[in-house]
Formats: structure tokens, C-alpha cells, sequence
């Protein structure tokens, strides 16, 4: 536990007073996830410890919360509750509460398949459903900003897939560029599901058609926004 170089919160640590620690459910660049459950609803929610290096002045847990209520229609999006300041170790702490997800994270989810990776059709199902999903997501003019398959949870395959997104970073405006590098990210997430550079000179030609050999000049030049994407994608003969 202690290896992880963070807090280390242990099961059954009480953060706010109000908030009883499950599980750690992982880190990244910006703090740490645990899963939490509310002592009063018992509802299990998920609560984000910020490193305070990663949020000088609240800066950017504000900027996250801002960006999920704005984005809190978008259904691929986690929903944001609130966030509370704790003390801990001589430091105040930002816990950035949110809905808690079930399910598993595309990057083990592709790891049980043969060969690690996604047979075609439910990698292009997996290609739309994150499409549809950022497609939402630019409309209400915003951007993801850090698309990968640890930030993509798989909660339910049927006919397609059900996903949430992790995290969103802010790398300044909502800009035609920043919105390029999401769906450009969305072309790796499939590259990378159906097996990557090992299995791409196997690929039909319609899935190079659309990964562009990850050339990004040439995606961006293909695709202009995530909804030409998608219906690249829906226009093409699957079968």
C-alpha cells in the first residue's frame, strides 16, 4: 500500500468525518481514487485525493468540477457530487467526490480476449460507442483532453458497449486543436484494442482506412470532428 508513493488511505480511514474508505481503486499524475462510501446514505461513491503539488489554489479541482457540471448531461462522463477540504499530515487535502462506476477498465478488459486483442466487430462497436460518447462532449463545447484505455471503464457489453470516461484534462480553450487530439486519441483506442502495430498489416482495409497508420495529419484531415467519425463508421459495411 505504502509503495504507491501517496497517502495510503487504509479501508475503514474516515475522510470529511462523513466519507468511510472501501478500496484504492488506483492514481495517476493528479492524486489518487478511492472508493468511499457516505456514512449517513451508505451510498458508495468514489472520492479523488488531489496531490496538492497537482492543485495549487484549487485551481484545478475547480476547473474539473466546472468542466463535469457543464458536461453532467453527457452520459459517457462520470457524474460529479462535490468537493471537500481535509487535513492531513500538516497539509490541506482536496477530495473531489463523484458517482462510484462499476465495472473494468478497457485496458484489462482487452487482456482476456486471445491474444490480447478485441476481434473487429467488437472493437468497431467500441470505436462508436466512445465516438457517440465524445461526440456529446464537443457539442456542448468542450474537450476530453486525456483519452486512453486506463480512462475507459467497460461497464456492459450487449449490442454495444456501455462505457464511463475517467478523468478529463485541461490543456487550455476548447479549441478545433484540442478536439482533433481527442478523436485522434479515439483512432489509438482502437488501434491499440485490435492489437496495435503487431496485428495492424493484418487489418482489413476499411480499419486502415480509418487508423490513417496513426498519422496524425492525415486523421485530422479525415475526420474534421467526432460526428464525421461516427458516421464514417456507421456508413460502412461491417460485415
Amino acid at each position: 500500500m505504502a509503495g504507491r508513493g501517496g497517502f495510503a488511505f487504509q479501508p475503514g480511514h474516515l475522510l470529511a468525518g462523513k466519507y468511510e474508505v472501501l478500496e484504492y481503486l488506483g492514481g495517476g499524475w493528479q492524486g489518487e481514487v478511492y472508493k468511499i462510501r457516505e456514512r449517513g446514505t451508505r451510498v458508495e461513491r468514489a472520492a479523488k485525493v488531489f496531490y496538492p503539488k497537482r492543485n495549487v489554489r484549487n485551481r484545478t479541482a475547480s476547473t474539473y468540477a466546472k468542466k463535469l457540471h457543464k458536461l453532467r448531461s453527457c452520459p459517457i462522463l462520470i457524474q460529479y457530487h462535490t468537493f471537500e477540504t481535509i487535513r492531513h499530515e500538516d497539509r490541506n487535502l482536496t477530495l473531489f467526490i463523484s458517482e462510484y462506476v462499476e465495472g473494468e477498465l478497457l485496458v484489462n478488459y482487452v487482456k482476456r480476449f486471445r491474444g490480447n486483442r478485441l476481434p473487429l466487430f467488437p472493437a468497431v462497436h467500441l470505436l462508436h460507442a466512445l465516438a457517440v460518447g465524445v461526440e456529446s462532449i464537443h457539442r456542448m463545447g468542450e474537450y476530453h483532453g486525456d483519452l486512453h484505455s486506463e480512462n475507459v471503464i467497460v461497464q456492459r457489453l450487449g449490442l454495444t458497449f456501455d462505457l464511463k470516461l475517467l478523468d478529463l484534462f485541461h490543456w487550455g480553450p476548447a479549441n478545433r486543436e484540442n478536439r482533433h487530439h481527442d478523436i485522434c486519441s479515439l483512432i489509438r483506442i482502437f488501434y491499440d484494442a485490435l492489437g496495435g502495430q503487431k496485428a495492424y498489416a493484418r487489418q482489413p482495409q476499411k480499419v486502415r482506412d480509418i487508423c490513417c497508420g496513426l498519422k496524425q495529419s492525415l486523421i485530422r484531415k479525415k475526420f474534421r470532428n467526432a460526428s464525421e467519425l461516427r458516421l464514417y463508421i456507421e456508413a460502412r459495411d461491417w460485415s
